[in-house]
C-alpha cells in the first residue's frame, strides 16, 4: 500500500524503495541492463583473467593505415583505414592447458539461429582449430529470450556444411539438444568456462570410453 502525504507527494523512504527495486531488477536483467553481448563476454574475460582462471582475449581485426593526421607530435589520428583480411573467430587464449578459440553470435530469432550468420572462412577456421584438438564452441545469445548456449564447434561445422541439401538454420529445440545452457549472471556475466568444463569432463568421458572399446575389441582379437 502506497502511502501519500496530505500534499500529494510520497514520502522518501517510498521513493527509495522504488529507485531500490529498479536498480534491482536492472541488475538482474541481463537485457535490460543496456549491454550488448560481446560487451559481457569481454567483462567476463577480464573477471577470469583478473581472478587467474584463464587468459582469453577478444582478437584484433587487422587494418590497413591509408591516411593518418598528426595535429602534434604526442598524438595521431587515423583519417582512413580499411580490413586487410577477413576475420577468424572472435576470441581465443588458454585455459588449464586448453587451446580456447570460439565466435560470438547474437540473434533476435526466438525460434532458430540462421546459419548464414557464419562465414566460410569462420568455418575453415573452426576445422582447422579442430584438426588440433582445441576446445572450438560458438556461444550464442537469443536476445529475445534472455538465453545463452555453448555449442561445440564439430556441430556447426556439421550443420553448416549440410545447407545445401538441409535446414539452412539450427532449430531452438536442436540447439537445446546439442548444447550447453548458460546461465547469465552478475560476476562473471557470462560464466561460459562452466560450460568449457562439462565439455572437457564429456570429452574426457568419451575418451576414456572409447580406449576402452579399442582394448576390448584388442583382446578379442588376440584371443581369437
Amino acid at each position: 500500500m502506497t502511502i501519500k502525504y496530505p500534499n500529494g507527494s510520497l514520502p522518501l523512504y517510498n521513493e527509495r524503495q522504488k529507485k531500490q527495486t529498479k536498480v534491482a531488477k536492472q541488475k538482474q536483467s541481463f537485457a535490460n541492463r543496456g549491454m550488448r553481448f560481446e560487451e559481457a563476454i569481454n567483462e567476463s574475460n577480464e573477471y577470469y583473467l583478473n581472478r587467474g582462471c584463464a587468459v582469453i582475449h577478444k582478437k584484433p581485426t587487422p587494418l590497413q593505415i591509408v591516411k593518418v593526421d598528426y595535429p602534434k607530435r604526442s598524438a595521431a589520428v587515423i583519417k582512413e583505414a580499411y580490413f586487410k583480411e577477413a576475420s577468424t573467430t572472435d576470441y581465443n587464449g588458454v585455459y588449464q592447458g586448453y587451446y580456447i578459440d570460439f565466435e560470438a553470435k547474437e540473434t533476435k530469432n526466438k525460434t532458430s539461429f540462421p546459419l548464414k550468420n557464419l562465414h566460410a572462412h569462420q568455418i575453415e577456421h573452426m576445422k582447422k582449430c579442430l584438426s588440433h584438438r582445441g576446445i572450438c564452441f560458438v556461444l550464442l545469445w537469443f536476445s529475445s529470450l534472455n538465453r545463452c548456449f555453448f555449442i561445440d564447434s564439430h556441430y556447426i561445422v556439421h550443420y553448416w556444411e549440410q545447407q545445401a541439401t538441409q535446414k539452412k538454420s539450427l532449430s531452438l529445440a536442436t540447439i537445446e539438444e546439442i548444447g550447453i545452457e548458460i546461465i547469465p549472471g552478475v560476476a562473471p556475466r557470462i560464466p561460459y568456462l562452466q560450460a568449457v568444463d562439462q565439455f572437457i569432463e564429456l570429452k574426457e568421458q568419451t575418451s576414456c570410453q572409447t580406449i576402452h572399446e579399442h582394448s576390448v575389441m584388442n583382446h578379442q582379437k588376440r584371443k581369437q
